[in-house]
């Protein structure tokens, strides 16, 4: 009877135990547990957003999203991974270097997610899997978008492209508070628009929850919250301009900029030779990244932007506004040109490129035949301060504004006295003026700043800010139109020159007609039969220093110490519409080569005409005429 008793009350005391824990199960911590049930049985997925489209100003498609499958696993759930991964090489044609890349990924997703092994898998590939799938199940094929760039190596110093977020990416976006943007997004723009433009494009993550199965496999879907698309923009690039310089330019290593100097729209900018921005989207591999930093025709370097070169007697019509302004010349003043100059003081003397000298010489003169002379004796007359100080209101040693990010474009050097302390720790001499005036000695631009400034000379002093972007997708106000109307007012003029007198601008600009249409102009030979009227200035860079009794001959030294050609111009004469400038690298003299390939544009861009050919042999100009 005791013993019964006894078993009662252990029997009572359990069930109470028992009651006392399901009451606190079930009321107690039911909130608790039953958060830590969801937990397990719900996850929030980010859902990432579409990227906007870049096209160009006539709506063709430069930067799109395809839908490409990519092969996923949940590390996680695997006891041998490695056994995993040699099924899946015959299967999928899985690489060391895609093990590499997952091992680098894996770091980056959260425990029990499924982390990217494979990109880009080939329809061979996916029914190869879909056969042995049962085999593999933590193992999925997705589809995703991706990145593509239709036209490859034809844009990419313009468009840039995207590529998998760094930590040094993961660091800024952490230290802007955005970093939860990306949430579901492993790309970023890297370069070019892509990066400048990148909150634009990018747009705002959604995300699902969804039940999920002890494999992590989603049963069904509870409740999903749409992503925000990044959003489209246009461009001012005009594609088949662009295409065409692209064609005009194969084989060279070269730059031109093509720009609307009515409001500084880009239509095209090209650095020959290029590259295919595809492959960085997935991840290039370091062999092929090797081959192209390491090609001696440096690709990957935007010589439109980057490219630092003495931009030589381009200048020369610039200098002459400074030079009337400051009264140093009048439009009357003329001086005698024996085929030298003297500097003052000193037995050093400076050549022109005509050696027996172009005679009596005026300032509209000057430009027209590229007087080397005269323009000494205006650089020994203004100095180096007031010279810097003119040709930064041109631009000069200054990074143009262009909506790309600063460190992909150079200020390229405008010398001063205090630059070459700093630089070179010496003071300046008067010597280093003189070759100033020409356009050489220290003195470095890109072709993006020589384009600018001659809109500037176009406008008489006004001053557009180049830019690539023409309009986003919100901008539009009336679809109806056949032109768009936007509201775009980024890109606003400023006027640092108002004070020139424009008879000035008028002279100048007059030279530079003189060079193409002129009796004596120095590229009238190649626009005799021109069915426009235009204006433009070459320029002959040196790569080396002649000495004192050194003929140049570009066919006895070797390439990559020949002269660099240059070349602007702008047409219409009258009511411009396109402004060019152009380096060729060690393509000789600027007129007869940089002149032939501004004939070829001109032609192109306002006649439709692309009959004419270019003579691509280096220029046999012995005394280099610009």
């Amino acid at each position: 009877m005791r013993r019964a008793l006894f078993s009662f009350v252990v029997i009572i005391l359990l069930v109470i135990v028992l009651l006392i824990n399901l009451a606190n199960l079930q009321i107690s911590n039911f909130s608790y547990y039953s958060t830590k049930s969801n937990n397990n049985r719900i996850e929030i997925i980010p859902v990432p957003a579409s990227r906007g489209m870049i096209y160009d100003r006539n709506g063709t498609a430069l930067a799109i999203n395809n839908i490409t499958y990519q092969l996923n696993i949940i590390p996680d759930k695997i006891k041998n991974i490695n056994e995993q991964f040699d099924e899946l090489k015959n299967i999928v044609d899985l690489t060391d270097e895609d093990i590499e890349n997952f091992q680098k990924e894996r770091r980056n997703y959260k425990a029990h997610r499924p982390v990217p092994l494979k990109e880009n898998l080939t329809n061979k590939q996916i029914a190869r899997f879909v056969i042995d799938q049962h085999r593999f199940p933590f193992v999925s094929i997705v589809g995703i978008q991706h990145r593509y760039y239709p036209f490859g190596a034809s844009l990419t110093h313009i468009i840039g492209y995207i590529s998998k977020i760094n930590n040094q990416d993961k660091q800024r976006l952490e230290d802007e508070n955005k970093a939860s943007d990306y949430i579901a997004t492993p790309n970023i723009g890297k370069m070019g628009i892509e990066k400048y433009y990148e909150e634009v494009l990018h747009g705002k993550p959604g995300y699902e929850e969804v039940e999920v199965n002890n494999r992590g496999r989603i049963v069904r879907q509870l409740n999903h919250h749409p992503p925000k698309a990044g959003e489209d923009i246009y461009l001012s690039i005009n594609l088949k301009l662009q295409l065409y310089i692209e064609q005009l330019l194969a084989g060279r290593k070269a730059a031109v900029v093509a720009i609307d100097p009515n409001n500084g729209e880009i239509l095209a900018l090209v650095s020959s030779p290029s590259y295919d921005s595809n492959p960085f989207v997935s991840g290039i591999s370091r062999n092929k990244y090797s081959e192209l930093l390491n090609d001696p025709d440096k690709p990957l370097y935007n010589r439109a932007l980057l490219g630092a070169y003495p931009p030589a007697s381009t200048v020369k019509p610039y200098i002459s506004i400074a030079a009337l302004s400051e009264g140093v010349v009048s439009p009357k003043s003329v001086v005698n040109d024996p085929g030298w100059w003297q500097l003052p003081g000193t037995e050093k003397r400076y050549r022109d490129w005509l050696k027996w000298g172009h005679g009596r010489v005026d300032v509209l003169k000057a430009i027209e035949e590229s007087v080397d002379t005269y323009f000494y004796q205006v650089a020994y007359d203004m100095g180096i301060d007031r010279l810097k100080l003119w040709m930064s209101k041109f631009g000069y040693g200054e990074r143009t504004g262009i909506d790309i990010s600063p460190n992909e474009e150079t200020r390229a050097v405008m010398p001063s006295r205090e630059w070459k302390l700093k630089r070179y720790k010496k003071s300046w001499l008067q010597g280093d003026t003189i070759p100033v005036g020409i356009g050489q000695g220290y003195w470095t631009a890109t072709p993006m700043q020589m384009a600018k400034a001659l809109t500037i000379l176009i406008n008489n002093g006004k001053t557009y800010t180049p830019h690539f972007l023409l309009y986003k997708k919100s901008d539009i106000l009336n679809t109806d139109q056949n032109q768009p109307s936007i509201k775009q007012d980024q890109f606003k003029e400023t006027n640092s020159l108002i004070d020139v007198n424009p008879s000035y601008w008028a002279i100048a600009k007059e030279g530079m007609h003189r060079v193409m249409f002129g009796s004596r102009g120095t590229a009238r030979k190649i626009y005799a039969d021109a069915k426009y009227q235009a204006a433009g200035k070459s320029g002959t860079a040196q790569v080396y220093s002649l000495k004192q009794d050194e003929v140049y001959n570009a066919h006895k030294i070797p390439e990559h110490l020949r002269d660099h050609a240059l070349f602007v111009a702008y047409a219409p004469y009258d009511k411009p519409k396109i402004a060019l400038a152009i380096v060729l690298e060690n393509g000789g003299g600027g007129s007869s080569n940089g002149g032939a390939v501004a004939r070829k544009i001109l032609d192109y861009y306002l006649l439709g005409d692309n009959s004419t050919e270019i003579d691509d042999s280096p220029s046999d100009n012995t005394g280099q005429e610009d």
